[in-house]
């Protein structure tokens, strides 16, 4: 439908690695997709399938 379901971080960090926990138990199986920005620029979109 693309709206946006969640924000998991919206903060500025230093350059690195970094790994976040994602809990799906809210939301129903399907194709997902999610991004990855910074500095207001989208760097990275890819598509995550969930399945229950």
């Amino acid at each position: 439908m693309g709206n946006e379901l969640l924000t998991l971080i919206n903060e500025r960090q230093f350059p690195g690695n970094y790994s976040v926990n994602f809990d799906g138990n809210n939301f129903p199986s399907g194709i997902y997709f999610y991004r990855l920005e910074a500095d207001g620029l989208i760097r990275n979109s890819r598509r995550m399938v969930l399945l229950k």
